[in-house]
């Protein structure tokens, strides 16, 4: 077969003298991909799931193909060769034409072997190398005869997708963990954690990765950011451009964010209850989505990470600095008062954020920062001139090398800042007062694998807290430029404690400020408390309480319940200055308002191909009424997203929503549902469900 630049340079089976047949020169009846989930291709590549028709197979693994010829095979005189091919213009040279050959004396850039054959029949085994490109290729078979080449015409069931393969060690991505790579490249239920790291709140996710069209959608998201084909195998190159294209910033990308709270143009980010849509959405229209936050970011980037074979998960982080100086400091600015000036503190601290971390080796980086890499998709800063995040190693995070690409110093920042209170003195100085070094990145969390409890992986991102190896680590960050607060004010000897409440929106509670006095001398304290309505970014919307503390205070929903954001974080911060010191005092809590649930059941004896009925149920807990209500309901493997809409439910009236549904995959599955409106958002529910084969 000639190594052509262009495989496509010679005519097509037809336009071939008719003789050659009764020469009984070799020729191609027929071409078996073995592209059915139950047959042996989908099985041993772990890609039986996938819902598509064509054969879908992970790089540095052999597949087989079968080959009918119009005769048995001669391996002595028959030459024959099957060829790849990916891109607009595929060239040998450049990975985008492969041609296989069985031959020995023919060297292939990817190995060929016949493996069986029978009658007329070859089957060939090809083991694709474990660094080439990942997409969507075409595949031919040509011959050679005495008067040219012979060359199967093109035929859209013999494409084949290509992945990355965490299970293969030659391959970048390699997790030698097998419960993790079940949990990280198989597993399309999630959980995603929210809500405040003493008060954790769970959110399912459905990341739908083998859901039809899903993959295509994935593999548009590189088209669409125009990355060069032969950049597509570069588990690194892939994963930075993204953590851009899944941001619609500066690039018309995946997802739109929208943290205002008017979502009139689109679906509310606390609507989502899975990627499906978001996906489909996005490569049917060629336009953004409306709209995202950052879980919303981090579960689809997840889904397209999963689907191409890049091990993955969804990380929390709770108390996230994001400071607009760059440095390793998140100020507070108090006026003379002790109380928060709101107009001058810039920095905000989020009550959680979530990322990405994404397995793979990191050939660029000195030995030992492999392994889990941060990514992350909500546009924060940008980087190199666009807005996005990563692939940042998560030991070089810990062990303060955040001088390594990609945005190390951005990520460190988010998990080791220090907050810093100042006073603001009458003439505009500014004297810090309160140096907290243990509020940023309190703690960091994944779901298990296999399980659906929460698993702290903080211990990967930090030392403990006052270790050596901490106060090291930071140091070493400095060198690098990072700016640390160097001030030490004198710890007041007094303390101000508030308590943790789990408070239901709705509630009326009685909120209570302890004061400790650890001198041993008397102390008064003039005290301020104020209460804000915050996103849970940190942002504060509205702020409905500033007093002097008493020892308990009444908070009466009435007062907050008008200027209340979705996720509904009410936010309190005391300070108060010692009289007899002049030290300065402060604490901080974050109280999050817990919602109504759905109740979610499905119908029992559940199997494939037999229809079954999902029941959701709500009753508007409140006086007032919902008005736009969505409610939205999928589960992976046995039921596409569906939504409903209703334009009003009465305060103290339910409602009951029936879906038919048929099963596709037998197993474990779940049943996940939200309710959203501007009035009470996410809202969520969820049933497990086992089904028979």
């Amino acid at each position: 077969v000639n190594d052509h630049q262009n495989p496509l340079f010679c005519g097509s089976v037809a336009a071939c003298p008719s003789n050659l047949i009764e020469l009984q020169y070799l020729d191609i009846w027929d071409v078996d991909m073995m592209r059915r989930p139950e047959e042996l291709n989908k099985k041993q590549h772990h890609t039986e799931l996938f819902n598509s028709d064509y054969l879908i197979v992970r790089r540095g693994q052999e597949f087989q193909v079968k080959i009918t010829f119009n005769r048995p095979y001669n391996p002595a005189t028959d030459k024959f060769a099957v060829e790849f091919v990916i891109g607009s213009s595929p060239q040998f040279s450049k990975g985008t034409y492969i041609p296989v050959f069985t031959a020995k004396e023919r060297p292939s850039p990817w190995e060929g072997r016949v493996t069986d054959t029978a009658d007329n029949t070859v089957t060939m085994g090809i083991t694709p190398v474990a660094d080439c490109i990942v997409g969507k290729y075409q595949m031919f078979v040509a011959v050679v005869t005495p008067v040219g080449i012979r060359r199967t015409r093109r035929d859209n069931s013999r494409d084949l997708y290509i992945l990355f393969n965490p299970w293969v060690s030659a391959d970048a991505v390699f997790l030698d963990d097998e419960k993790e790579r079940q949990e990280c490249v198989m597993t399309e239920m999630g959980i995603i954690y929210h809500g405040a790291y003493d008060d954790v709140a769970e959110r399912d996710w459905n990341y739908g990765q083998f859901n039809y069209g899903v993959l295509d959608a994935c593999l548009y998201i590189m088209d669409r950011s125009d990355m060069p084909i032969i950049n597509r195998g570069d588990p690194i190159r892939v994963t930075r451009k993204a953590s851009a294209m899944l941001n619609s910033r500066d690039d018309e990308g995946v997802l739109v964010g929208n943290w205002s709270g008017d979502y009139t143009y689109g679906v509310a980010p606390t609507s989502w209850t899975g990627s499906t849509d978001i996906l489909l959405s996005y490569a049917n229209s060629k336009m953004p989505v409306c709209y995202a936050q950052c879980w919303v970011y981090a579960a689809v980037f997840n889904t397209f990470l999963r689907c191409l074979g890049i091990p993955s998960r969804v990380v929390t982080n709770f108390y996230s600095a994001h400071d607009n100086d760059g440095n390793l400091k998140t100020d507070i600015i108090l006026d003379e008062n002790g109380r928060v000036d709101r107009g001058r503190t810039r920095d905000s601290i989020w009550n959680y954020h979530c990322w990405n971390e994404c397995y793979m080796s990191r050939p660029d980086l000195p030995t030992g920062f492999g392994g889990w890499q941060i990514v992350d998709a909500t546009p924060q800063e940008t980087s190199d001139g666009m807005y996005r995040c990563g692939p940042a190693s998560v030991k070089a995070i810990k062990h303060g090398q955040i001088c390594f690409p990609f945005d190390a110093a951005f990520v460190f920042a988010e998990v080791n800042s220090d907050v810093v209170f100042y006073s603001r003195n009458k003439d505009g100085t500014m004297e810090p007062v309160k140096v907290n070094r243990t509020h940023i990145g309190r703690m960091v969390v994944t779901k298990t694998p296999g399980d659906v409890t929460r698993r702290d992986i903080t211990d990967q991102y930090k030392f403990p807290e006052g270790s050596t190896e901490e106060r090291t680590i930071l140091e070493k960050a400095e060198e690098y430029g990072c700016q640390r607060e160097k001030s030490n004010p004198p710890v007041a000897d007094v303390d101000l404690v508030l308590p943790t409440l789990e408070i239901s929106r709705g509630d009326d509670f009685e909120l209570s400020l302890e004061f400790i006095n650890r001198s041993t001398q008397h102390r008064t304290v003039e005290a301020y408390i104020s209460g804000s309505v915050a996103y849970y970014t940190g942002v504060t919307s509205y702020e409905f309480l500033f007093r002097n503390p008493t020892e308990s205070m009444m908070v009466e929903f009435k007062n907050y319940v008008k200027h209340l954001v979705e996720q509904a974080n009410l936010h309190f911060i005391a300070t108060g200055k010692v009289k007899e010191t002049g030290q300065i005092v402060t604490t901080m809590k974050v109280i999050t308002l817990h919602n109504p649930k759905l109740t979610v059941t499905v119908s029992d004896g559940g199997k494939v191909n037999e229809e079954m009925t999902a029941t959701v149920e709500f009753t508007n807990p409140f006086t007032f009424s919902l008005e736009g209500v969505y409610i939205r309901m999928e589960g992976p493997g046995i039921m596409l997203p569906k939504s409903k809409y209703y334009s009003l439910i009465p305060g103290s009236s339910s409602l009951t929503w029936t879906e038919f549904f048929t099963p596709q995959r037998a197993g474990r599955s779940r049943v996940i549902a939200s309710l959203d409106c501007s009035a009470v958002r996410q809202v969520y529910g969820q049933a497990s469900v086992t089904i028979e084969p």
